[in-house]
């Protein structure tokens, strides 16, 4: 199956995949099945224990493109314009061995990249097949392109964004006092699809101490009146682009006072960290601006995540906003804005937005209050 992406567009991804491989002395890529073959050609099948394979020659050689397909699944490529992309179909059939007919498709390369995510059984026999070629992965090549959304993507993302805002603004509906967060999470699970996604990716419950848990998930915990407590969630729409925000609420009445205080330290580093981005300033100094007002206030140490990644086909990708990333950040860059605050045995607080680089400043594309709500 594939995506709404007009031709034109797919093209213009492909011509400029051999221009970045060109440029960083790489000969050829080897994309399979995943969100970097969805990129660069619309195609949104899975990858299974056959070889299916794209061939991407750097700009300047011989060989044209081509698809390496097992024969039986070849149907399932009716939907991709090869044709109009100039990507040459090839099948192969069980017997075969289709690494070598990558190797035969590739114009005698001294350099390969092979997709990030690629099966490590497909990894080591295209090495096999070139012994002698020195083999790196694609990543850096792909995430040249990837990191920088068109408009159509922006656009997408913004549909995401708009779509997890619903859910959250109906919070009250489910997150109650006397529940579990395994109920609550299922009734969040349900409007996140009902909202607009394929399907909910991730449903984070984190209620009083499991809230201090960055990555709980749910739990038959109760959720007991005073509870702070963290939904992260998030997941594709049908075109495969990602939300994922954050908000924090209080349950069944006013938090203590240290909560409320130690809350507004986050949300004024959540509101220095998004003033902090536009083009032209690092990927560190965004996660530097998030760190400043919890550190002053003696939190630092209860800080223990980077401050955003990129998002968009995948919910994490490129770019990582974290300490030591000097990447310059660029117009359509976009990443996830989400310091917290966490005490082990106690609570944890999170505020997490989506946003994108603009050509003078940024542009949230989550808009529901970030204050503390209490419910």
């Amino acid at each position: 199956m594939t995506d709404a992406v007009p031709t034109e567009l797919l093209a213009d991804r492909l011509r400029r995949a051999g221009e970045a491989a060109a440029e960083q002395g790489t000969d050829v890529l080897f994309v399979t099945p995943g969100t970097d073959l969805r990129y660069l050609t619309g195609f949104t099948g899975a990858s299974h224990e056959r070889l299916t394979c794209l061939v991407v020659p750097a700009a300047g050689h011989r060989a044209p493109p081509a698809l390496v397909v097992p024969a039986l699944e070849a149907p399932g490529f009716a939907d991709v314009p090869l044709e109009a992309l100039g990507i040459e179909l090839v099948t192969w059939t069980d017997g075969d061995d289709p690494h070598l007919l990558v190797s035969d498709l590739s114009g005698g390369p001294t350099s390969m990249a092979v997709d990030d995510d690629m099966p490590a059984r497909h990894v080591l026999g295209l090495r096999d097949s070139f012994p002698e070629v020195p083999q790196s992965l694609a990543g850096p090549v792909l995430r040249t392109l990837r990191m920088r959304k068109d408009p159509a993507e922006i656009a997408r993302l913004r549909a995401a964004g708009a779509a997890i805002d619903r859910v959250h603004a109906r919070m009250g509906e489910w997150l109650q006092p006397g529940r579990t967060e395994a109920q609550v999470g299922a009734d969040i699970t349900a409007a996140i699809v009902a909202e607009g996604h394929a399907e909910a990716a991730f449903v984070i419950v984190g209620s009083g101490p499991n809230g201090a848990s960055p990555h709980h998930d749910v739990s038959d915990r109760v959720i007991e009146p005073g509870d702070v407590v963290v939904i992260d969630i998030g997941g594709p729409l049908p075109d495969g682009y990602n939300s994922d925000c954050t908000r924090t609420y209080a349950v069944g009445g006013e938090p203590p006072a240290e909560v409320k205080e130690t809350y507004a330290v986050l949300q004024e580093a959540q509101e220095r960290a998004v003033a902090a981005v536009r083009p032209g300033v690092s990927a560190a100094s965004v996660d530097r601006a998030a760190r400043g007002p919890i550190s002053e206030a003696g939190h630092g140490a209860r800080f223990i995540h980077r401050t955003g990644h990129g998002i968009g086909l995948d919910v994490h990708e490129e770019p990582y906003i974290v300490d030591g990333n000097e990447l310059v950040l660029e117009p359509g860059m976009a990443f996830s804005v989400e310091p917290g605050i966490y005490t082990p045995g106690s609570w944890g607080a999170r505020i997490e937005d989506i946003v994108v680089v603009t050509t003078d400043g940024v542009e949230r594309l989550n808009h529901n209050p970030r204050d503390l709500v209490v419910l």
